[in-house]
């Protein structure tokens, strides 16, 4: 594999950098190195994709080796790509070195053609899922690689009625052979790097733009193969509660598109166990090993076919800010972790979520409630229910505080959830697009809440409770909780106050000093200005020094002290700051020796 410059084969012989092949592709090397059963891939470097989008064009090179890593593909899998009798179909997934779950594209099903459609019904003995696997296809490159909106493909249509119905839709023709459909598809997955989600979605989470994305190229399995065959994720704790035991959900004849499109509401994981129950026991055990393995909660992707257990993907899982306090204390209580990784895995504003105001007891009892679905993601979140996401921005730019109801969100929907105080939805179930984004965004999100129930309030001010799944008529009375009161929190507070370099004070404990309030000073909300606002201050409250880089900024600054309630933001993103800046120091030295 030494003369491949664009690609690598990831037959877990070694574990290449993220940054070059990206997460996907690593957590595929991972599992495969650990005797996992995983599908054989290669992936396209994210060495490839900078060059694309810096020149406009493939590398001298890419094609020749995409051809060669196609062909490791056939020999790994006894298949052929675009032919019979038995033929190869490849799944082309995008994966970032850091997780940005559900901001680029998918492409399943590659390799399927009037051909290969006509062998895999004869190999399968089953033309019904042969000719689903198409539809599946052209309804995914429709969408992703030729931008085409509106298209459907009904069930009762073949290739040429398909084909027809993208030239009308989108004045494009779909590329005569697999091969050039990999290619394109390859291509769309590249741009998808620069689309308009995924930018949005870097700079809210100040990822950089130059890392570009890998492309990698799988063998596929699949999961609408029969009723002994489907897709889920798994997570290898509760992402919404922290609790020491497997979660997930499970969509039988069905392809991962499915779960976390929304379009389909899943079952509970423990389900398998009915119906493919060596699949499940296989999942289960490898659930503990991946977690064991990798030091940190699990999010499996996966797919059973047949009753076998396939591994798509495992990745460290997002998770809900009361489930990151209680896994990372867990975790040390359990001798996995230290406290200082510990203070790594918990994020300020997870903890400022948690000490949000919660319902008053008796508030929810005595409101109406205007519909109820699955708590996807903890918090409560007040507002007018708009049902546009172009519609909920500009009201909250406005001053507005607005919930988003959606039928299903998607990634277009993002510019709407960031500026949103919650999420409902009438489809989908906790894996699906508007669960896992809200989790990462930290909004109150509840999904599934049935046909017609949420997008029918619009107008309406509400009050969600994405904690106990329910959306309540008006505006209801809340309260802050006591950040002392809580065990993990209070643990947390105790490590964090034990690492972090500078003293916190609340309001009421503050020596005398020369204190700047932030929060009465224009661009004090700004962490990038901090530098500034700071010089020759003792001590300083408010904007944005609950934050890694505002606190930052006040150990540069020599500040004596912070002031802030509750204290326990302050100390962590403090905390974090200092051991930041302890491994800066750390390689200093290191590179001066």
């Amino acid at each position: 594999m030494s003369d491949l410059r664009w690609t690598l084969r990831l037959d877990g012989s070694d574990l290449p950098d993220k940054a070059l092949i990206g997460g996907k592709a690593w957590s595929i090397a991972r599992m495969r190195a650990l005797g996992l059963p995983v599908p054989p891939a290669f992936v396209v470097t994210t060495r490839a994709c900078v060059e694309f989008l810096e020149r406009g064009d493939w590398p001298e090179g890419l094609a020749e080796e995409i051809d060669a890593g196609m062909a490791w593909l056939e020999a790994a899998t006894g298949r052929r790509f675009g032919h019979g009798p038995q033929p190869l179909l490849v799944s082309v997934r995008s994966g970032a070195p850091i997780s940005m779950p559900g901001m680029m594209d998918t492409i399943l099903n590659m390799g399927i053609c009037a051909e290969t459609e006509e062998a895999l019904a004869a190999e399968m003995g089953d033309a019904g899922f042969a000719h689903d696997v198409h539809r599946r296809f052209y309804d995914l490159y429709a969408d992703i690689v030729l931008k085409c909106v509106g298209a459907e493909f009904p069930a009762e249509g073949d290739a040429e009625s398909w084909a027809a119905t993208l030239r009308e839709k989108s004045g494009q023709a779909i590329p005569d052979t697999p091969r050039e459909r990999l290619f394109a598809s390859i291509d769309a997955v590249f741009n998808s790097w620069n689309g308009r989600r995924a930018r949005r979605y870097r700079k809210h989470h100040g990822i950089p733009d130059d890392l570009g994305t890998a492309v990698a190229v799988q063998a596929m399995v699949f999961g609408n193969m029969d009723a002994q065959s489907g897709t889920g994720v798994l997570f290898s704790r509760n992402p919404i509660t922290g609790e020491r035991k497997p979660y997930g959900e499970y969509l039988a004849r069905a392809q991962g598109e499915d779960v976390v499109s929304g379009k389909f509401t899943p079952q509970p994981v423990e389900t398998m166990r009915e119906t493919v129950p060596q699949a499940f026991d296989a999942l289960m055990a490898a659930s503990e090993r991946l977690e064991e393995a990798n030091g940190d909660v699990q999010d499996i992707e996966f797919t059973v076919q047949k009753g076998e257990l396939f591994l798509l993907q495992s990745r460290a899982a997002k998770r809900a800010p009361a489930a990151a306090v209680r896994i990372a204390t867990e975790m040390v209580r359990e001798g996995v972790i230290t406290p200082q990784v510990a203070l790594t895995r918990v994020t300020p504003d997870q903890v400022r979520l948690l000490l949000a105001p919660r319902l008053k007891p008796g508030e929810a009892e005595a409101a109406e409630t205007l519909c109820r679905g699955e708590a996807a993601s903890p918090g409560i979140g007040i507002g007018t229910v708009v049902t546009d996401s172009d519609e909920a921005e500009r009201r909250a730019a406005q001053g507005e505080d607005v919930i988003l109801a959606r039928v299903t969100t998607s990634p277009e929907d993002l510019h709407g959830m960031l500026a949103a105080r919650a999420v409902i939805t009438e489809r989908g179930g906790s894996t699906s697009h508007a669960a896992v984004v809200s989790r990462a965004l930290g909004v109150a999100c509840v999904v599934g809440c049935g046909e017609g129930s949420v997008t029918a309030h619009a107008g309406q001010t509400v009050t969600v409770d994405g904690s106990a799944g329910r959306i309540y008529a008006g505006a209801l009375a809340a309260e802050a909780p006591d950040e002392n009161a809580e065990t993990d929190l209070a643990q947390l507070k105790d490590w964090a106050q034990a690492t972090c370099p500078i003293p916190v004070h609340t309001p009421d404990a503050a020596p005398a000093a020369q204190i700047v309030d932030l929060n009465t000073i224009a661009g004090g909300e700004d962490a990038a200005n901090l530098p500034n606002l700071l010089r020759g201050a003792e001590a300083a409250t408010g904007g944005a020094l609950a934050t890694e880089e505002g606190m930052s900024a006040a150990l540069s600054a020599g500040l004596k002290f912070v002031i802030g309630q509750p204290a326990l933001p302050l100390l962590l993103a403090g905390a974090r700051a200092g051991m930041a800046h302890e491994d800066r120091e750390t390689v200093a030295v290191s590179a001066q020796g």
